[in-house]
Formats: structure tokens, C-alpha cells, sequence
């Protein structure tokens, strides 16, 4: 994957494309809380070769620049656009991943004809969804996991469930490669920006105006987005289909040889 800096008023954006053939529709990748493009990086490898993909770190993650000012989803999308517009697209096929779900929900809502086919995977409407055991929103409150490996493999099995709660080789590997190379006020701050986009975000009242075929995909033992949430965005989106993984909330990841067919077929 080739990873490289572009500036977007006045933002420096990290984004990474892997190439594939002309004149096809790209496939880009909106990550989870916290998560780079690193992370990203077996799910790009996983797709179909002829496709083009696309990652980047929204910012304030990973190694594009911390915004002056605090941002909405439908900034971000705005910020999408441009993404594209550097690269010489017109559409694209969208994956979001859990928080990069909210705002692959609000791309495809303000940008209809930008958006060709949509994936949502293991996220929600956001306000007025189910929400998780209180337990679990006190682990997602703090960026910890991002900066000390031995907590996040600690805090992995309660927090996404599936494969996590029994394979503790699995949540070491997880937890190195998810603490990012900066430093703790960064990480913060970074997740601050983003968890305050979700304070007050919500797709509720306009999940039916989402007309892309849509891919909805669950994990059936998700801690962080309960089963239900999934179910709801796949019978109010009305072109949307389900399926159901025995995984947890990172069966992008961890049950990926099955879920890889499904989306290839879907962009096909």
C-alpha cells in the first residue's frame, strides 16, 4: 500500500492507496476509534486484487495532523469528498468499521452519488441505539488501550468479545498493534475529537433515506454494538441485507477468511 500526506484546507491527511485496476469503482476503508491505517492493512489485503483501496487516518490519528477545532461527521464526509477528488474519483464503494460506520452512514446520506454501494460493519445509529453494559462504556471512555499494550490485552476479552475471550495470544498481538506511536496527549486528544463527533450523532430519523445497496455485518457476540443495533440499521436501511458472524466486535479481523468472500462478492 502506498501511504502518503495530502493537505486538505490547511489539514495534513494520511492516506494509503493500494492500486488496482483502471476505471473500477475504489473501495475505501473508514476505521474504528482510535485505528490507522495500519490496522486497516489485512482487511486491504484481503480484497479482491483488482480492486482499488483506499485508508486514511482521520484527524488527529495516526499521522494526520490534530485539528484546530473540534469536527462533526458531516465535516468528515465533506473531508471525504476532497480525499476522492485528490484521487481522481468520482465514487466509491464504502467499509466502515464500527465508529467509521457513523460516518460512512453520513457520507452516504449527504453525498448520495459519491457512494455507490455501502458496508457497515459492527456499529449503529448512534444516539437512541442500544447501548452496551456500563462496564463497557467505562473501558471505551478512556484511550488507554491505545498507549499501554499490557491494559489492552488485559481489557480485550470484556471488551470485544468473540475470539478475544478465549485466545490470549490474540489479544497480545491485537494490543501491539493497536498503541500508537505517539505520545499520550496526542492519543488523547485525538480521541477526544473523535468520541465528541459521536456525543450527539444519530442516523435514527434518516436511516430510510439511505438508498445504496447496503451490507450490514454483526458480530452475534459484540459487547461494544449489541446484536440488535445491526438488526435495526439492515430493516430500516431499505436496500440493506444482514449477516451474522460468531465473533465479536472485531470479526473484520478476526473471522476475516469469512467475512472477505462476502464482501468481495457484494462489490463484485
Amino acid at each position: 500500500m502506498d501511504i502518503k500526506k495530502i493537505q486538505i484546507n490547511g489539514q495534513t491527511i494520511r492516506v494509503g492507496v493500494r492500486t488496482g485496476l483502471p476505471n473500477t469503482t475504489p473501495l475505501m476503508i473508514f476505521n474504528g476509534i482510535g485505528s490507522g491505517i495500519e490496522l486497516a492493512l489485512p482487511i486491504v489485503n484481503a480484497m479482491h486484487p483488482d480492486l482499488e483501496v483506499i485508508a486514511f487516518d482521520v484527524p488527529g490519528v495516526g499521522g494526520s495532523t490534530m485539528p484546530s477545532f473540534t469536527y462533526t461527521f458531516s465535516d468528515l464526509a465533506k473531508t471525504v469528498t476532497k480525499i476522492l477528488d485528490h484521487l481522481g474519483h468520482e465514487q466509491a464503494n464504502i467499509i466502515g468499521l464500527s465508529w467509521g460506520g457513523f460516518l460512512a452512514q453520513q457520507f452516504a446520506l449527504d453525498y448520495p452519488l459519491r457512494c455507490k454501494k455501502l458496508i457497515l460493519a459492527a456499529t449503529s445509529c448512534g444516539l437512541m441505539s442500544i447501548l452496551p453494559d456500563y462496564k463497557v462504556l467505562g473501558l471505551m471512555a478512556s484511550p488507554r488501550r491505545y498507549t499501554d499494550p499490557e491494559y489492552a490485552a488485559s481489557i480485550a476479552p470484556a471488551l470485544y468479545g468473540g475470539k478475544f475471550r478465549y485466545d490470549k495470544k490474540l489479544a497480545s498481538s491485537h494490543a501491539k498493534e493497536m498503541c500508537a506511536d505517539k505520545s499520550s496527549y496526542e492519543v488523547t486528544t485525538g480521541y477526544s475529537y473523535q468520541m465528541m463527533a459521536i456525543a450527539f450523532w444519530s442516523s435514527a430519523f434518516w436511516l430510510n433515506q439511505i438508498t445504496q445497496p447496503t451490507l450490514v455485518l454483526a458480530g452475534s457476540d459484540d459487547p461494544i454494538i449489541p446484536l440488535s443495533n445491526m438488526k435495526r440499521l439492515s430493516d430500516q436501511i431499505a436496500n440493506a441485507e444482514l449477516h451474522v458472524f460468531e465473533d465479536g466486535h472485531l470479526f473484520f479481523l478476526t473471522d476475516l477468511p469469512n467475512v472477505a468472500p462476502i464482501v468481495n462478492e457484494f462489490l463484485r
